[in-house]
């Protein structure tokens, strides 16, 4: 996954840095507030994947004696900074030119060069566009997207899936802004669109923020890996039975497990460390995003004790 991520990145880095300095050439020969805003979105994109970039490199890195875990959740992190970044640059630097072109309206000149470079544009982020929805639906599996969304533990896919739609409907937007700003020589329709693309990079904003949150916090490990690694332990004569299943995602392709296991009384002690042993092979054989796996030996009427009482404090 790490390598699909970072081809994903490097695509859309590429793509908005080109983009940019043309939207930015269109908005200050035309004087178009969308346009602006539109080269505002494709400069902020390009510093967020830069940061995406970063927080995979700085997920790669190996444990050591003061992250024992290692150093996954720096991609959620630096995911979680990207998504503020776009509500409070993008989203805010949109709104507020918007609302000035609002305010004091003039007339967009030489529409012809903002119309070029939005169609050069839309070229471009599509093939983007195309090329992270390729390896968000890889893993999205029998999930619809709105549920994939919510169901990810790759943040840097996810966001420049984003970004990308985002940035398709903000040109949409812009045209539309520019086009009724020229042809019905209503130049407030420039900033109206500015501020609707304001609006846009907010609510995707909010999405990633949502989502990154989850998984900065720590989210579990999808029910299907739960109940592989259930069916597993299940499968060994000498354990009676399954007291509990605790995962946490780390990372994308990173997940903590704590398998809490109740054995059967009339094995030897030496038993029960060979099951445990092997159970440990076959959950990281079968499932290689299960990177660390902690067994805890525990009778199934301890363990419920201990649940009822953490439910139940004193």
């Amino acid at each position: 996954m790490a390598g699909g991520s970072k081809k994903v990145v490097f695509a859309a880095i590429g793509a908005n840095a080109v983009i940019a300095a043309a939207k930015f050439t269109a908005a200050v020969v035309t004087g178009s507030a969308a346009m602006f805003s539109e080269a505002i979105h494709s400069t902020v994109d390009t510093g967020n994947q830069l940061l995406l970039l970063l927080g995979l490199y700085k997920a790669a890195k190996p444990a050591d004696r003061e992250h024992p875990f290692g150093y996954s959740k720096e991609l959620y992190f630096w995911s979680f900074v990207v998504a503020l970044l776009i509500f409070a640059v993008g989203a805010g630097v949109s709104i507020y030119e918007g609302i000035h072109k609002i305010i004091a309206p003039h007339a967009v000149e030489n529409p012809l060069v903002n119309f070029v470079v939005l169609g050069i544009a839309a070229v471009v982020e599509g093939g983007a566009w195309l090329l992270a929805l390729k390896e968000f639906n890889r893993t999205r599996g029998r999930y619809t997207i709105p549920q994939a969304v919510r169901r990810t533990k790759d943040p840097a896919v996810l966001a420049v899936l984003l970004e990308d739609s985002a940035a398709i409907l903000g040109l949409v937007i812009a045209f539309g802004g520019v086009a009724g700003s020229y042809f019905l020589n209503m130049p407030v329709l420039d900033g109206v669109a500015s501020v609707g693309i304001g609006l846009l990079l907010a609510a995707i904003a909010v999405v990633l923020a949502v989502e990154t949150k989850a998984l900065l916090i720590g989210e579990a490990a999808s029910p299907e890996v739960v109940a592989a690694i259930r069916k597993l332990a299940d499968q060994h004569a000498h354990v009676a039975e399954v007291n509990e299943i605790l995962t946490m995602h780390l990372g994308p392709e990173d997940i903590l497990v704590n398998l809490s296991l109740d054995f059967r009384n009339d094995i030897p002690a030496g038993m029960v460390e060979s099951t445990v042993t092997e159970l440990e092979r076959q959950v990281k054989e079968t499932m290689p995003q299960v990177r660390r796996i902690f067994i805890e030996v525990q009778s199934a009427k301890a363990h419920a004790e201990q649940v009822a009482q953490a439910d139940n404090p004193a």
